[in-house]
């Protein structure tokens, strides 16, 4: 049986859930204005955010959960997540990546708590088996984060999958209560096949799955040191979140800062510097970062996949098709590995093996002006 330290919120964290972007591959069921994480894509009756929040609730305890999101997706998520207070959804206005996001509630959090709070940044938008593995690799992680690293998450591969950066692991780091985490030697982004079944052939790379978690003022610190303008604007409008010149600091500050991934602004030269940690995450993970990856996670015992009512569905001689119904019948013959998506105003097909082109459709109907798709 579990101890009740095992099972109690972990002392200091405060889980941030960055939730933006628009999931463009999984159009035209996901829209810039109903992005997927606002999407049941399980079944389950919870969208991907709320099982996420669901996820880290217990780890974090109750109001140590902040989301950041846009202006336009804000009053949703507060709608989806009434357990969380109007304090704890971090509104941005306007996308700058994933280093903006995650800085405004680091800078947040150290003003509202101090220099002790730890940080775990969580995708809004991936699917979580084995919470139980997954809340003991949290911890661990917080653990490395507390003797100063910056912690990634290494998710082991299933495969050598191209869609996916990877971590190199190096010696083992050496922190009481985290004696799976290691130091990491670099970060490679998405590799061709070969290059990535070599990488596993090492038994040194997991799946970067952008978990992040590290106490607020050593990321600060980093930003700081690596692109001090960011860091300088973060905190301004951070001291000013919670009183009356929130709004006059992120129109005059927010449109000025510095748009980039916090994987560049501080994985990769804060590893090569030997501050960051990965600890291996052994529980289930999917980014659902396409119709094949969807897929995949709602296949039967047959391989095909249904979202939406599956009487509605007829298959013949079409082995392996995802189908996403929007209320009306959906046929497929002849088609094996068919991906249709039936919504309102789109349709979609293609195939699984063209589930990664799927973005080129957005970007088409937006070059003939059909914003109104998107």
């Amino acid at each position: 049986m579990p101890s009740a330290e095992a099972t109690s919120p972990i002392p200091d964290l405060h889980a941030v859930v960055p939730a933006g972007g628009a999931g463009t591959r999984l159009w035209p069921l996901s829209r810039a204005g109903r992005p997927k994480f606002l999407l049941d894509l399980t079944g389950s009756g919870r969208s991907l955010l709320q099982s996420t929040v669901d996820r880290l609730l217990p780890l974090a305890g109750p109001g140590h959960v902040l989301v950041v999101t846009g202006q336009r997706h804000a009053a949703a998520v507060a709608e989806q997540l009434p357990e969380l207070g109007p304090d704890d959804v971090l509104a941005e206005p306007s996308p700058r990546d994933s280093m903006a996001a995650i800085g405004l509630a680091a800078a947040v959090l150290l003003e509202r708590h101090g220099p002790d709070v730890v940080l775990g940044s969580f995708a809004a938008d991936h699917v979580i088996s084995g919470t139980d593995v997954f809340g003991a690799t949290v911890r661990e992680a917080v653990e490395a984060a507390r003797a100063g690293y910056v912690v990634t998450v290494g998710i082991e591969a299933s495969g050598p999958s191209t869609a996916f950066g990877y971590v190199r692991a190096g010696d083992p780091l050496g922190v009481p209560g985290a004696p799976g985490a290691r130091h990491v030697d670099g970060f490679t982004e998405k590799p061709d096949a070969a290059t990535a079944a070599e990488y596993l052939a090492t038994g040194r790379y997991s799946w970067n799955a952008g978990m992040f978690v590290v106490r607020a003022a050593v990321l600060l610190d980093h930003l700081a040191a690596q692109l001090p303008a960011l860091h300088d604007g973060l905190r301004r409008i951070a001291s000013a979140w919670d009183g009356p010149e929130r709004d006059a600091r992120l129109a005059d500050t927010w449109p000025t800062l510095t748009r980039i991934a916090i994987d560049h602004a501080i994985a990769e030269p804060v590893a090569a510097a030997g501050g960051v940690a990965v600890v291996p995450g052994g529980f289930g993970w999917d980014d659902v970062g396409d119709f094949a990856s969807l897929g995949a996670l709602l296949a039967d015992g047959t391989g095909d996949a249904t979202l939406g009512d599956p009487a509605a569905v007829l298959r013949l001689d079409a082995p392996g098709s995802v189908v996403v119904g929007g209320g009306r019948t959906v046929s497929v013959v002849g088609v094996p590995d068919a991906v249709v998506v039936d919504t309102p105003d789109a349709v979609l097909v293609t195939t699984r093996a063209h589930a990664q082109q799927v973005k080129g459709a957005v970007d088409a109907w937006r070059e003939r002006g059909r914003e109104d798709l998107l």
